[in-house]
């Protein structure tokens, strides 16, 4: 999978693929990830890129000129591109499990006061991670591509993936590690039995527990 990522702060993503899982994938050419600087397709000597909105307002708006240079220079028949915005459909493991199929995702990070909406005819989805506003799409970019990165084969054992919080539209089973006892508090007797039937039972019994308590409207979509 190749990750296309075009935003005005690259530096952003100098931690995020030299560390930890990200980094191991690159290393391995699981996945490639691409930081492309939205300033270098600008036709000004400031590297402008955006100019204040139609119709007055506040704010300034990323122009479509250099963005749509930027996408147009990494852009194939098999990309799919998506513009981060908070109008967009919500991200969710579901759909991460969707876009890991494609072979290149173009990731565009909006700032400022937004994007000129004409950039819609360039895009395919619109995609937002939360009903919050932030600064930019990089930070959201980040998490899309973290999330679809974990799903890669190859990059973390299958069963673990398979068992994480929203894999099954359920959280996580409570999880735990030595020592059996600290400051008082003790590991569940069932997790020390031994018995592999009885602790898979009590895991998916304590999923459901935390899922029911926490966050009912899964449990009322799975049915």
């Amino acid at each position: 999978m190749k990750i296309t990522i075009l935003t005005l702060f690259p530096n952003m993503f100098s931690g995020f693929i030299s560390e930890s899982i990200i980094k191991r994938a690159i290393e391995r050419k699981l996945v490639t990830i691409e930081i492309v600087n939205i300033r270098d397709f600008s036709e000004y000597n400031n590297q402008q890129v955006d100019d204040t909105p139609y119709g007055g307002g506040a704010g300034m708006v990323l122009m479509m000129d250099p963005l749509v240079k930027a996408l147009k220079s990494v852009k194939t028949e098999d990309s799919i591109t998506v513009l981060l915005t908070p109008t967009g459909v919500t991200w969710k493991q579901s759909l991460a499990q969707e876009y890991a199929k494609k072979s290149h995702i173009i990731l565009i990070c909006g700032h400022y006061e937004g994007v000129d909406e004409r950039i819609l005819n360039y895009v395919d989805a619109e995609i937002s991670i939360g009903d919050f506003i932030l600064t930019g799409g990089e930070i959201p970019a980040m998490a899309i591509a973290d999330s679809l990165i974990r799903l890669i084969d190859g990059v973390i054992k299958k069963e673990s993936s398979e068992e994480e919080t929203f894999s099954h539209d359920l959280f996580d089973y409570p999880t735990y590690t030595k020592p059996a006892v600290y400051d008082g508090y003790a590991v569940p007797d069932v997790l020390l039995s031994g018995n592999h039937e009885k602790i898979r039972l009590w895991r998916e019994e304590m999923a459901r527990k935390k899922t029911e308590e926490r966050r009912p409207d899964l449990l009322n979509k799975e049915g």
